[in-house]
C-alpha cells in the first residue's frame, strides 16, 4: 500500500492587516514556528504579531500545495478577501 504525504496551503492574518500565504506538511508546527518569530522573514516583524491562522487546505502533493500558494499570492487584496470569504473565513477578521 502506497500512502502519500499530505501537504497544506495555509493563510495567516497578521496584526498589522496583511495576509501571509505558505505551504507545509504540518500546519500546526509551521504556525508555531511563525508565532515564535522563527519562520519567514515577513512574519518575524514584531508589528505583525499576534498572527492568526485563518485558512488551510490539504493537497495530495507538494506541487499542488505550492500551486495553490502561488495562485493566492498573485491575487489582489480584494480577490484574496473574496477567496477567503468563499471558503468560509469570517470576513470580520480583516474588517
Amino acid at each position: 500500500m502506497v500512502t502519500t504525504k499530505p501537504y497544506f496551503f495555509y493563510v495567516l492574518y497578521t496584526a498589522d492587516g496583511y495576509f501571509y500565504a505558505g505551504f507545509t506538511d504540518n500546519v500546526q508546527r509551521r504556525f508555531e514556528t511563525h508565532a515564535a518569530r522563527k519562520g519567514a522573514k515577513f512574519t518575524r516583524v514584531k508589528s505583525r504579531h499576534p498572527l492568526q491562522l485563518i485558512y488551510e487546505a490539504q493537497f495530495d502533493s507538494k506541487s499542488e500545495a505550492l500551486r495553490a500558494e502561488a495562485a493566492f499570492k498573485k491575487l489582489t487584496r480584494q480577490k484574496k478577501e473574496q477567496f477567503l470569504s468563499q471558503n468560509n473565513v469570517d470576513k470580520r477578521i480583516w474588517q
